[in-house]
């Protein structure tokens, strides 16, 4: 039973040991596949970081919190100042009137000891 599957393995290495066109034919291809298999990582890296830059393009900073948001929203989601227009120059564009530093809660950790 187990006798064709042995009688393939050999003609398998025959194959590439002996310099005839099937064995070049088959180490060409195993060594495109591992080329193939080489380059793929690479390549998906460039089209992530492709895709990656393409996203920063479409993102607006708010003057206000510097939360970071797509160019299309008419206000901030985290803090609801309106983006400045992209026609507005620098000095018609309403300033924040505090700035995000001012609006942060600072939390203080206390021991609160309870005898009662």
């Amino acid at each position: 039973m187990n006798r064709p599957l042995a009688v393939f393995w050999i003609a398998a290495v025959l194959l590439l040991l002996v310099p005839t066109a099937a064995g070049r034919l088959l180490l060409d291809l195993a060594g495109g596949v591992l080329l193939a298999l080489l380059a793929l990582p690479l390549i998906l890296s460039g089209f992530g970081w492709i895709g990656w830059k393409i996203l920063q393009s479409r993102m607006i900073s708010c003057t206000a919190c510097g939360a970071t948001g797509l160019k299309g929203a008419a206000v901030c989601a985290v803090c609801g100042t309106p983006y400045a227009n992209a026609g507005d120059t620098p000095a018609s564009s309403a300033a924040p009137s505090t700035p995000a530093s001012d609006l942060t809660i600072d939390v203080v950790a206390q021991d609160v000891d309870s005898e009662s």
